[in-house]
């Protein structure tokens, strides 16, 4: 499956936020715990450069504990701090704060230093759709100010948000890269939920997500879905969680779509637990770490 998804008004996002880049003193990255690497956009470090940043592991509630701190270690041991939230409950947050006055600290210092009072931090916040920017800003302000849905493209316009007295943030449009160089990284961020479910193929999404939860996860699995063994053709196995769910025709055979879309909701709802698409044993090597 290719997956190719760049709506017009991300290529506008994409300018915009390299015209605000001046305006800002931070950049908040954020990124899906679930897929750390794959959720990043590699245009993000051309846009802002060596603006400093601070990356937010969001949705931590979801994601293996274990891999969340794997990649916040590997993130600080690349230079750049990587903090773990909830936005939806609330939790962490503080980190983000903390976070950020730590990063600007020798810039607040040399504003000091010259008699200028320091104002509040000038955050710009991006990420790809879905990852929960909308949710985090609502959280930081306390107000429903930010517009926020359960689907990529909410946000499309940017907009300056006061959190408190210590960080003004600038919310951008979710922005995905046009081509997935790596398919494996369009299954990720589609079974996820930040590429519509209209420009993918569901069955195909689903038969990679039975293949990688029996690969990573095979003990929940089963468990899941009663079977004894996923079988080497994958059409069997979905015919047997088909049959257990009585996803069926009118006919009395399998509809395969139906039991693809059980699958995908499945894991989209923690019906299997924690799980992290991203290892990062596996996708970075000793000499990246």
């Amino acid at each position: 499956m290719t997956i190719q998804w760049f709506p017009g008004h991300m290529a506008k996002a994409r300018r915009e936020v390299t015209e605000k880049l001046k305006l800002v003193d931070i950049i908040f990255e954020l990124v899906d715990a679930r897929l750390p690497l794959s959720s990043r956009n590699p245009m993000i470090d051309q846009v802002i450069q060596q603006k400093p940043r601070l990356i937010i592991l969001n949705k931590m509630d979801m994601a293996d504990d274990a891999e969340t701190k794997k990649w916040i270690r590997y993130f600080e041991d690349q230079g750049t701090r990587a903090v773990a939230i909830n936005s939806l409950e609330g939790k962490g947050l503080q980190l983000v704060t903390k976070a950020s006055k730590e990063i600007l600290a020798e810039k607040w210092d040399r504003m000091i230093a010259k008699g200028i009072k320091p104002r509040a931090i000038r955050a710009m916040i991006v990420g790809i759709p879905n990852v929960g920017k909308s949710t985090l800003i609502n959280r930081l302000s306390k107000k429903s100010l930010a517009k926020t849905g359960n689907m990529p493209g909410v946000t499309k316009a940017q907009q300056w948000i006061k959190v408190g007295k210590e960080i003004e943030l600038l919310d951008t449009p979710g922005i995905l890269w046009p081509k997935f160089e790596d398919p494996e990284i369009g299954f990720k961020l589609a079974v996820t939920g930040a590429i519509k479910d209209s420009v993918i193929q569901m069955q195909e999404l689903a038969v990679y997500s039975l293949n990688f939860l029996e690969q990573r996860y095979p003990e929940r699995l089963l468990e899941r879905y009663g079977i004894e063994q996923v079988d080497e053709e994958i059409v069997e196995t979905f015919d047997k969680i088909g049959k257990r769910r009585r996803c069926l025709t009118n006919d009395g055979e399998v509809d395969y779509e139906m039991t693809a879309e059980i699958i995908v909701r499945d894991i989209r709802n923690q019906h299997l637990g924690k799980i992290t698409f991203d290892y990062k044993d596996e996708m970075i090597t000793e000499d990246e770490a």
